[in-house]
């Protein structure tokens, strides 16, 4: 693998921004400057991971192409590729037992609504609960989503493999897989695995980078994502 090439130091990158903001003082513009040479080493870090992410070796073969219930039928885990080698999966905690969906999957899946035919363009995608898909597909027009793919496991083995669900327990588990597929062979290439036993003394057990848009832009505020707020279904009228 050629070496990578040398980097300007974060803290020079820094130096050299030429922005000021009205009325700012020069304590303000000294630590914004060290903070922006934090910022330019996490942007570096993050690209370090995406790359080790993508030379893991290859992951395990999917061990049955399971069946779904999509909006227009059933369809297997090998269809959803569609044109693509790559799918990514979201299971989405909304059981069979609840009447409403889990709201901090939602807040995710609404801002990936959004996204989604742009993510389209360059991968498959698909929502997977364990309700019946018309409970799903009703939900959606109920939110105005016009673009997720969804899909009912149908009470397959998927979300005990790879949800990591307790299918005694009737619970639902958040997780994100992505799956490759080369000739007609499906393998599993990576998966979150953060949770309880990964975080840190008082932070959610949430994944890095964090992939819910509502937290990185509260992450830009003076109050932050605050302990004691969640999204939720329905808010009171202001």
């Amino acid at each position: 693998m050629p070496a990578s090439p040398e980097l300007t130091s974060a803290t020079e990158l820094a130096r050299r921004s030429n922005r000021n903001f009205p009325g700012e003082s020069g304590a303000y513009r000294e630590a914004r400057t060290a903070l922006l040479a934090e910022e330019i080493e996490l942007r570096r870090h993050i690209e370090r991971v995406a790359e080790q992410r993508r030379r893991l070796p290859p992951g395990g073969v999917v061990p049955e192409d399971y069946v779904f219930e999509g909006a227009h039928g059933p369809a297997r885990l090998s269809a959803l590729f569609g044109r693509h080698d790559t799918l990514v999966t979201y299971n989405w905690m909304f059981g069979p037992q609840r009447e409403r969906p889990c709201p901090m999957c939602t807040s995710l899946l609404g801002a990936f609504d959004g996204e989604m035919p742009d993510i389209l363009q360059r991968v498959a995608f698909a929502v997977i609960a364990r309700s019946p898909v018309e409970k799903m597909v009703a939900f959606a027009k109920e939110r105005g989503w016009r673009h997720l793919p969804l899909y009912s496991s149908q009470g397959s083995d998927f979300n005990r493999l790879y949800a990591f669900e307790n299918p005694d327990a009737n619970e639902d588990v958040p997780a994100f897989n992505v799956f490759h597929r080369e000739g007609g062979v499906i393998r599993h290439f990576w998966g979150d695995e953060m949770n309880m036993e990964t975080a840190d003394p008082g932070q959610d057990p949430r994944g890095a980078p964090d992939l819910m848009p509502i937290w990185n832009i509260l992450d830009h505020t003076p109050a932050g994502r605050a302990k004691d707020w969640y999204p939720s279904l329905d808010y009171p009228a202001s």
